[in-house]
């Protein structure tokens, strides 16, 4: 894993910290969705908020993560798709909100479909999640 966690970061021209090494792989590792919390938390390490919050923030400038809202107005980030770069996100998917666990699941196989807005309107991304209950917890 390692060895994809550098790929990654010298292909978006990233100096390879420990710090950003240890983040993306939790990304890598995970099942869904990660909480600025939940990395804090899962690094089993001592990185500071500031710390956390410039890896999230540069992750998501480079197209290497994406964020979703969520229904009490925090964010979760995810894995961006191959096809998101630097300034340029794709990621057009339906996100998967489990009502019982809480965890947050990208679905990159269900896109969303583009929406047709009336002459003078530019849309800048799209979102669409959908709430339930995931496999896991049925």
């Amino acid at each position: 894993m390692d060895t994809q966690i550098d790929h990654i970061l010298k292909n978006n021209q990233l100096s390879v910290t420990g710090s950003r090494k240890r983040i993306l792989e939790l990304f890598l590792r995970s099942n869904g969705a990660l909480a600025h919390s939940d990395i804090e938390t899962k690094t089993g390490e001592r990185f500071d908020r500031v710390t956390v919050y410039r890896t999230l923030q540069t992750f998501l400038e480079k197209g290497i993560i994406h964020t979703i809202p969520t229904s009490d107005n925090s964010i979760r980030y995810a894995l961006c798709k191959d096809e998101c770069g630097e300034g340029h996100h794709h990621d057009n998917h339906v996100h998967f909100l489990c009502n019982a666990c809480g965890n947050t699941i990208c679905l990159p196989e269900i896109t969303i479909p583009e929406v047709k807005l009336p002459a003078g309107f530019l849309p800048s991304e799209y979102q669409m999640i959908v709430k339930g209950t995931c496999k896991q917890c049925r």
